[in-house]
């Protein structure tokens, strides 16, 4: 039988583990993918952890990304090549060895359309070729992503029945990676960590920060207590600048679509459609869980106050739909969204803007800044390199210690619960749904009643068993926690409201 173990997340455990905390080695400020990823290489270390998130985990930027683990290959395009090899080898070890049953292979397309010019079309197959050669120098094998090829028109089109077929000279196919879920890599991330012995506190607010620690509050009793930490990680992302002094950010706002995989007739390909007038600049239409296609993206400067959930702009949703429907043979219109989503990128701004007009244009490339006070803060990056960026803020925070460390960084080689080989996964005796959402946790999952395996409401997929189990053993506390993060019915309206009582109900019953 397999269990969850010490790696459970939950109201009685976050209690328990508050009360008790009063010094650690690590603090840990941002429950995102890259804090959760510092959590668990300290704790793999060896050391003390305690994470604090003001809200949930995954509140923030990671999960409004495109759901891709990719290997990089708008910065080959851009010529920034050292950020594409680590992006490639960073998804090979998630492909492999950390996550294979949340990322798994899927083909992308790009389509030679009419208004595409040739050297648009040029720079793309440069792209891809690019991208072979970066796959083979991380070691990631065609039997995890196919080399790119030139295609036919008809090929294109069983990959993207709705295009159109007119004045279309074939295109080129890729392969990627690509997340079932961003948000349950977080969670997945963070009970590995918290199977480690880090503390994981979501709804705990970290004040008076400095690099000996901070001051916590309770978000749900007020309750204040001050934790000492020979080391403080600066790792909440869009918020970094207001945690600790001398960060300055340039947000960048993306935007994606949720539209119903019936507007787009089946797609099971990341269709790549160019933006009219911008050689490297693309819309991509990305096959999505429980029917759904996400449209995305956009890079927008996004100054002035961070909102805790950014909105899509009505010219962000045109733009989209615009680009989209310019290649397909049915214009998609605001009537077929089911619900937009954005976030911010914690894009560090060094204040040489010249040539850098767009945030489009400024780097990905994290970065480590330690304060005057001795707080370390990471930002930049992306969600794909996050265990990377876990690794670089670690050790230089351990360089600047007094901590008697040895121990290298273990998380390349640390599979996240869950986490098993492709053989194993395919022997898992559950549902294709459970395997892809929690691997070889599956059977737990679905263990009980058969009632539990029941869809919540009429035209959703979701069962009252992931309920129970997001109450249970994912740390979620609140409804929000359970719509937004642990699923993503909350991305539609509607479907958010069939799902509230079921949600509800979980929570009674737990």
């Amino acid at each position: 039988m397999i269990t969850v173990g010490n790696s459970s997340l939950n109201a009685a455990r976050r209690i328990r583990e508050l009360a008790s905390l009063k010094s650690v080695d690590v603090l840990v400020v941002g429950g995102g993918v890259t804090g959760a990823g510092v959590a668990l290489d300290a704790a793999a270390r060896g050391l003390t952890v305690a994470l604090v998130e003001k809200h949930d985990l995954a509140f923030g930027t990671s999960r409004w990304s495109s759901k891709l683990v990719h290997g990089g290959l708008r910065y080959l395009a851009s010529g920034h090549v050292g950020i594409a090899y680590e992006s490639a080898v960073e998804r090979g070890i998630l492909m492999k060895t950390t996550a294979p049953h949340l990322v798994h292979p899927i083909p992308q397309i790009a389509p030679w359309l009419p208004q595409a010019k040739f050297v648009q079309a040029a720079l793309l197959r440069s792209a891809f070729l690019g991208g072979d050669v970066l796959r083979t120098f991380a070691r990631t094998s065609d039997d995890y992503l196919p080399h790119s090829r030139r295609v036919s028109s008809a090929e294109i089109l069983r990959y993207a029945p709705t295009l159109k077929p007119e004045g279309m000279r074939g295109g080129f196919l890729t392969w990627d990676g690509q997340l079932y879920d961003d948000a349950r890599l977080v969670v997945a991330i963070a009970r590995t960590a918290a199977q480690y012995g880090a503390r994981i506190l979501t709804r705990v607010a970290a004040t008076e920060v400095t690099g000996r620690g901070a001051v916590l509050v309770d978000q749900l009793t007020d309750q204040r207590l001050q934790v000492d930490a020979k080391i403080v990680i600066n790792a909440a992302g869009i918020w970094a600048d207001q945690v600790a002094s001398g960060i300055k950010l340039r947000p960048s706002r993306g935007t994606h679509l949720v539209l119903p995989q019936s507007v787009f007739g089946g797609l099971s390909a990341v269709l790549t459609v160019p933006v009219p007038g911008e050689l490297r600049r693309v819309v991509m239409a990305i096959p999505a869980p429980d029917d759904r296609v996400y449209v995305g993206l956009t890079d927008e400067e996004a100054p002035g106050p961070v909102s805790d959930v950014p909105h899509a702009t009505d010219a962000e949703i045109d733009f989209l739909l615009n680009t989209i429907s310019a290649a397909v043979q049915q214009p998609v219109t605001r009537a077929d969204l089911l619900g937009t989503y954005a976030g911010l990128r914690p894009l560090l701004d060094t204040g040489h803007h010249k040539g850098e007009d767009k945030t489009a244009d400024i780097s990905r490339r994290h970065a480590v800044i330690t304060s005057p006070d001795g707080v370390l803060t990471i930002v930049g990056g992306k969600l794909t390199t996050y265990r990377r960026m876990a690794q670089d803020v670690l050790d230089k925070a351990l360089e600047q210690s007094s901590l008697d460390v040895r121990r290298p960084c273990q998380t390349h080689r640390i599979p996240l619960v869950g986490a098993a080989d492709r053989v194993r996964l395919a022997a898992v005796k559950a549902p294709a749904r459970f395997v892809q959402r929690y691997g070889v946790e599956a059977p737990q999952v679905i263990a009980g009643p058969p009632e539990l395996r029941e869809p919540i409401a009429p035209g959703l997929r979701t069962t009252y068993a992931e309920l129970w189990f997001a109450v249970r053993h994912e740390g979620a506390l609140t409804e929000d926690d359970v719509l937004d993060r642990r699923t993503r019915i909350g991305l539609s309206a509607a479907d958010r409201e069939l799902a509230l009582p079921a949600v509800r109900e979980a929570f009674a019953a737990v």
